[in-house]
């Protein structure tokens, strides 16, 4: 009963959002709601929504100040020399600007957060996607793909997860899975590259048509407005959010903390008298409040999905679904479910709960916890489609396309940088196809 319950609820869900029935943040708090009282949850629902809220909380800080803080890094003007170069380098063309946009994606994922990710590859293109017609849809789909990629660097997350609940050592984990990230970013550069010439196609290379493509599309990043810009304090935001990089890799302090200081020492020196900064503030409200909004919306949802135990009624008719003669095969069947189970349930859920069993599954037929972890970071590639990603609500606010639309147009694309991770693993030996009973 409370499996049907469970898997109705997230189809209504998925249902609502992408038919536009319902906004995602009215359905993240509605919709479970609902199925709580149907399934006779009445008066403990209100414990188990704050428990899920006060759990993203932290996250929901951390994006508040991250968005702040890259903010007014962005109308200060630190991200226009790079983007000058990048815009310099790919010109008017829109297969070269996908493509751009995705190497971009990479390379700013370099510090295993999704949301700086967002901020600084968006606040470098959207304008040039704009003033040339792309499509915003595949802006969104091209910097998800890298996300999901770079996802799986240790300190991203799903890594250091796997390695604490299976008790492997991270480097177990993560070292051999770097061969097949290189063939997955390949494969991800050329999706890229096929959905920029199509573009391109549909757009009629508009760049022929001005004498220098690359001054027809050169816009700052600061949207040019001379008033807020600060390219005399060029340098010390650049060393400002080196430090801050330095101490996220470095792990000296929660993330929240970090941000929250970085962001009173970034307004305090880039705007000190009190107006701007109360301009400032206001100016990004408009980019906070959407997604700090859904973040405790989405922990309404987290909260119910766990306090009444539907997560464990998913993950139990699931592996009960895996038939005997699967055992040994447990590394590539752990691989195939790591995708549906990191999009519908919480990668928290998910590590800690449901891949300790298929370990124990897998043992019997000599197959390690270490190539266990590695199969399970596969489903990563789809993982940030998720309604339960919060970084997530922030990718489709900034790119400005609708949720649904966005889940729709990049689905496909990203269970195909799935595929090509799950045989890559499997050609390099990463995870073996076949175990054998002791």
């Amino acid at each position: 009963m409370l499996t049907l319950l469970a898997y109705s609820m997230v189809i209504v869900f998925m249902a609502l959002i992408m038919t536009k029935r319902l906004s995602a943040m009215v359905a993240l708090i509605l919709v479970p709601i609902a199925f709580g009282l149907i399934g006779g949850f009445g008066m403990e629902l209100g414990a188990m929504m704050l428990d899920g809220i006060k759990k993203l909380a932290p996250t929901g800080v951390m994006l508040m100040f991250a968005i702040l803080y890259f903010g007014v890094m962005i109308d200060a003007g630190l991200f226009d020399p790079a983007v000058r170069v990048i815009l310099r380098m790919v010109g008017g063309d829109p297969m070269k600007i996908v493509v751009g946009t995705f190497v971009l994606a990479v390379c700013v994922s370099l510090d295993g957060d999704g949301s700086t990710t967002y901020m600084i590859t968006c606040a470098a293109m959207l304008p040039l996607y704009k003033r040339l017609g792309i499509s915003r849809l595949v802006l969104a789909c091209v910097i998800m793909m890298a996300g999901g990629l770079m996802n799986i660097l240790p300190w991203g997350g799903p890594t250091a997860r796997a390695a604490s609940a299976l008790g492997v050592e991270v480097g177990l984990i993560f070292v051999p899975m770097i061969l097949p990230m290189i063939v997955t970013g390949c494969w991800g550069l050329f999706v890229a590259f096929l959905l920029g010439r199509r573009e391109r196609k549909r757009l009629g290379a508009i760049a022929a048509g001005s004498a220098d493509p690359a001054s027809a599309a050169q816009p700052q990043v600061t949207a040019g407005d001379p008033d807020i810009a600060r390219p005399g304090l060029l340098w010390v935001n650049f060393l400002l959010t080196l430090g801050l990089m330095m101490l996220l890799i470095l792990g000296t302090m929660p993330l929240q903390v970090l941000f929250m200081v970085a962001s009173a020492l970034a307004l305090m020196i880039n705007y000190p008298s009190l107006k701007d900064q109360k301009e400032r503030l206001s100016s990004h409200a408009a980019n906070i409040v959407p997604v700090v909004s859904l973040i405790f919306a989405a922990g309404i949802f987290v909260g119910i999905l766990s306090g009444t135990k539907m997560v464990d009624a998913i993950a139990a008719s699931v592996i009960s679904a895996v038939p005997d003669w699967m055992g040994p095969y447990m590394a590539i069947v752990t691989g195939v479910l790591s995708v549906p189970f990191t999009f519908f349930i919480s990668n928290d859920a998910f590590y800690f709960g449901i891949l300790p069993i298929l370990a124990k599954a897998a043992a019997v037929y000599g197959i390690g916890a270490a190539e266990i972890g590695r199969a399970s970071l596969i489903g990563q590639q789809v993982h940030l489609l998720s309604p339960l990603v919060a970084s997530t609500y922030l990718l489709v606010g900034l790119a400005e396309v609708e949720f649904g639309d966005h889940q729709r147009y990049t689905l496909l694309w990203a269970l195909s940088a799935a595929l090509v991770m799950l045989v890559a693993t499997v050609v390099f030996g990463v995870i073996p196809i076949v175990g054998h009973a002791h």
